[in-house]
């Protein structure tokens, strides 16, 4: 567990993640994280469900429509 300081940046207030979370993270500077509530508080992760669900989505249609698909390729 790594405990993370409230710290006023400008006219809001941020957090500086240390170089250690950000490595875990695979995440740099100008990279979007995201916050998701689970049930036992807030998780943050470079992950994006919306993305997800929509490449599941898309994944679906693919299987469905695989020989359209390739003749399409062609």
């Amino acid at each position: 567990m790594v405990a993370l300081k409230l710290r006023k940046i400008g006219n809001s207030i941020g957090v500086i993640l240390p170089a250690e979370v950000l490595a875990q993270m695979r995440v740099g500077l100008d990279d979007t994280i995201h916050v998701t509530e689970t049930v036992d508080g807030m998780r943050l992760t470079a992950h994006d469900p919306e993305f997800e669900a929509q490449m599941e989505a898309a994944r679906k249609v693919m299987r469905k429509r695989r020989n359209v698909l390739r003749e399409l390729a062609k």
